[in-house]
């Protein structure tokens, strides 16, 4: 059986190796951020070195993140206290998932937040933004609490959309549940084939039960660790919507980066669309930076957690 060792070495590679295609693919938002400004961006592995990885680890996903998954996840989540801690145990709790004696691992999962969330510092950007930063990945402690793989952890959020009526409101009664059309500006559409939703008539169709421009709000995106750590932030928290959307939505490059899903969004997605491409950048382009030092900043940051979250958070 993988150790958590080898779990948490599998996932920074995969995750490593998707951010790496995400770099290569997309451009700087307009209001770029100055921290990176000097940094060759030629020396992210190329393209072609990362894509056999990728490919296979989309290929899981796309097959397994099916609509009864997303239902089943949710329903999972209602039912479950996984852990109760703090934002900082939870930082260091991921940090288990790195093997540190293996010299071709890429920086621990607490010295890439504590990076983006330096990289925010030094911009000037205001301290939620900061905690944004701080905080963003920590969804991925999915994987020590029972996810089924790397699948339903990392990779680009796709908005695998689905009406959910009132289910999200009980644990045990649901109305009815229907997906949309997969949007071929998801990375590999292809290997969408092997889902069974694929071919569904109502699944497959462009608004499924949608009413045009019904708000994400509305919609059920692929369950990982960024849709995880926004239903457990949203009502633990004082973070402005500006945040917990950076949060949900970093990793849904379809619709920030692509600009899919546009028949479904609402001014409201509008607005934070902003957001979410300002932050961008510091989650891909921070990695390279220097080691952080972790006991020199830990006192500014568990301030700054202190202004924004209470002291146990029910995970």
């Amino acid at each position: 059986m993988p150790t958590a060792v080898t779990r948490g070495r599998d996932l920074d590679m995969t995750s490593d190796a998707i951010d790496e295609v995400n770099v290569l693919k997309g451009r700087l938002w307009d209001d770029g951020p100055q921290f990176d400004a000097n940094k060759d961006k030629q020396k992210f592995r190329n393209y072609e070195s990362a894509c056999d990885r990728v490919k296979n680890f989309y290929k899981e996903q796309h097959e397994k993140q099916t609509v009864e998954f997303n239902i089943q996840a949710r329903v999972n989540f209602k039912k479950t206290t996984r852990a109760r801690m703090s934002i900082w145990d939870a930082m260091e709790m991921l940090n288990t998932l790195i093997d540190e004696s293996d010299p071709d691992t890429s920086l621990s999962q607490i010295e890439h937040l504590l990076q983006t969330a330096e990289a925010i510092r030094k911009d000037g950007k205001p301290e939620w933004m900061q905690v944004a930063g701080l905080v963003h990945d920590l969804g991925k402690l999915l994987l020590l609490f029972g996810s089924e793989g790397q699948w339903d952890v990392v990779g680009d959020t796709f908005g695998r959309t689905a009406h959910i009526f009132r289910l999200l409101e009980t644990t045990d009664v649901f109305s009815a549940v229907v997906g949309c059309q997969f949007s071929d500006k998801i990375i590999y559409p292809d290997t969408f084939a092997a889902n069974p939703d694929y071919y569904d008539k109502v699944y497959s169709s462009k608004y499924g039960i949608y009413e045009p421009h019904c708000g994400l709000d509305n919609v059920m995106l692929s369950w990982g660790h960024d849709e995880y750590l926004y239903h457990v932030l949203k009502d633990q928290s004082t973070l402005p919507e500006e945040a917990l959307a950076m949060i949900r939505y970093h990793s849904f490059y379809p619709w920030h980066r692509e600009a899919a899903y546009s028949h479904l969004t609402n001014d409201k997605d509008e607005r934070i669309l902003a957001a979410v491409r300002a932050f961008n950048p510091y989650d891909l382009y921070s990695k390279s930076d220097a080691p952080c030092d972790v006991a020199k900043l830990r006192p500014y940051y568990e301030g700054l957690i202190a202004k924004f979250f209470p002291p146990l958070i029910d995970w």
